[in-house]
């Protein structure tokens, strides 16, 4: 009995810092983006279009990775609803308070970041991953893998965020290097945030880990709505709706094969 207790914390162990690897893998294009955007020049059109990308995947992401899943734990819809609204309004109050800090813009390309708090800056970019990555955790202890579906959802919006705010910060006269350890830095927050949604509901009922999702899809509805799609028709024009669906389709045909 003992060695099977055993073998199952090993296992545990194993998984938890599993779900740390895949929550800093997905975050790792944060890093790939702002590599990018540092050794290539991207028009502003062009970080229109792939935030409008991402917006899609996202979109995606959300009602057939963790709304449809939430639903099909919650005992009744009273958890799911409030679950969404609870994430939206988090968000909210977490966006507004970084906004009056000075990190409104940090998804911008032009360098409005430039008058704004680095703190406040690096603080909006962790608010935006981390509901996505404790989501990752989450699922890892819920079925014993990572949804791919999920993790390409993740790991493909994050592109265009690292690269629209990092060619804004850079017209905001930011160091390439201290740009690069922040994001660095952040994918590895992410991979604890991951860490910690496989962690902090080991003992959780399905309709706590129903809230947890739809609280995570809230957020992450918020943030398309407050920043990513208004930066993405801002700099893209009206050809991002076509870009968004086709974002979209793509997610949904990876969640298809998943």
């Amino acid at each position: 009995m003992k060695a099977r207790s055993d073998r199952e914390a090993k296992g545990g162990e194993q998984l938890m810092w599993t779900s740390f690897a895949w929550g800093t893998l997905a975050a790792s294009s944060l890093v790939i983006g702002a590599v990018l955007a540092l050794v290539m020049r991207i028009s502003i059109r062009w970080i229109g279009m792939i935030m409008a990308f991402g917006a899609g995947v996202l979109i995606s992401a959300v009602a057939f990775d963790l709304v449809e899943e939430a639903s099909g734990l919650a005992q009744g819809n009273g958890g799911l609803v409030s679950g969404l609204f609870a994430g939206c309004l988090v968000f909210f109050a977490g966006d507004w308070l970084i906004d009056r800090m000075g990190g409104g813009q940090r998804k911008d390309p032009k360098g409005a970041q430039g008058g704004g708090s680095a703190l406040a800056i690096v603080l909006g970019s962790v608010l935006d991953g981390i509901p996505e990555s404790m989501v990752i955790g989450l699922t890892i202890f819920e079925g014993g893998k990572v949804g791919a579906a999920y993790l390409a959802a993740v790991f493909i919006s994050n592109l265009p965020e690292s690269i629209s705010s990092t060619s804004g910060l850079v017209t905001g006269g930011w160091k390439k290097s201290r740009i690069l350890w922040m994001w660095i830095a952040i994918a590895l927050i992410s991979g604890l945030a991951s860490l910690a949604g496989y962690g902090l509901f080991q003992h959780a009922s399905p309709n706590t880990v129903a809230f947890v999702l739809a609280f995570a899809a809230g957020a992450i509805l918020t943030m398309l709505a407050d920043t990513m799609m208004p930066e993405a028709y801002e700099h893209g024009g009206k050809f991002v709706g076509v870009v968004t669906t086709l974002g979209f389709a793509t997610a949904f045909l990876i969640h298809q094969l998943d």
